[in-house]
């Protein structure tokens, strides 16, 4: 009997079958490795919060998770192009309209599960509060440098804080002035670092931070209501992601959240 298949010398017929079978169950292997982790495309501002409650899941569960952080809006486009998330958690509802009415998240998941709230923040050296929201103490205080906010064209801390400014009166005066950042986080370090004297970011960015220091309380009234709606990614809707879910709205999960300064929901 023939077992050496013609224009493959020395290679057995049935030797090159159990390669290629082996071959099929590595690959189907990978593949399913792959899909038994739970990725998680978050807000920057919840970097702590969703690495926490990630953490508690893994240990619990022995289920992978893998948080993916970034604006909002980049998140959004990213999923809206194919990224492979399974849940989203934006920042601004503005965000997750869009990918409903793309078609591109689980509508009958989506909910608020955290607010959050805006501050003017200074490095801790110069911790002193503001008196007001006066422009000219406010660029007194700059000096020569400048007054940082996120992104206000896409990315939500900025979308608020120049609703906030508008509304104080802040915002011609210091729109010349504004040092622009990607992102709240990127604000957060200019801050940190002294490169920006003032800026404004989210209450829930100072907690557990030495070298930033809250100097005003932004009224809530003066923009939309920061609000972090969440929604399973359309076909995402695993039994280990809809457990994160829960995980997320448990008294555990809850407890976290406020733990990093969010008011949950």
């Amino acid at each position: 009997m023939n077992f050496i298949k013609p224009g493959v010398p020395g290679l057995p017929l049935v030797f090159k079958y159990l390669f290629i079978i082996v071959a099929l169950y590595c690959l189907t292997a990978s593949v399913t490795r792959a899909d038994d982790k739970t990725y998680v495309y978050a807000a920057s501002s919840m970097t702590g919060v969703v690495n926490a409650i990630a953490a508690h899941f893994q240990s619990v569960t022995g289920k992978q998770v893998v948080p993916v952080f970034g604006a909002s809006s980049t998140l959004a486009r990213q999923i809206a192009n194919g990224a492979p998330a399974n849940l989203f958690i934006s920042a601004n509802p503005m965000w997750m309209d869009m990918l409903v009415k793309k078609g591109m998240v689980e509508p009958n998941t989506r909910r608020d599960i955290a607010r959050n709230r805006l501050v003017i923040a200074s490095s801790s050296s110069n911790p002193a509060a503001l008196a007001g929201f006066d422009a000219k103490e406010i660029i007194k205080r700059l000096n020569s440098a400048r007054f940082a906010i996120a992104d206000p064209t896409h990315v939500p801390a900025g979308v608020y804080a120049k609703q906030a400014m508008q509304s104080l009166k802040l915002w011609e005066p210091l729109e010349a002035r504004l040092a622009i950042a990607s992102n709240v986080r990127v604000a957060v370090a200019y801050i940190e670092r002294g490169e920006t004297p003032l800026g404004i970011v989210y209450a829930s960015e100072l907690i557990g931070r030495k070298n930033i220091a809250q100097v005003a309380q932004i009224p809530e009234t003066t923009h939309d209501p920061v609000r972090y709606p969440m929604a399973i990614v359309h076909g995402k809707q695993t039994p280990d992601t809809r457990a994160f879910v829960q995980t997320l709205q448990s008294d555990k999960g809850q407890a976290i959240l406020s733990q990093f300064g969010f008011q949950p929901l």
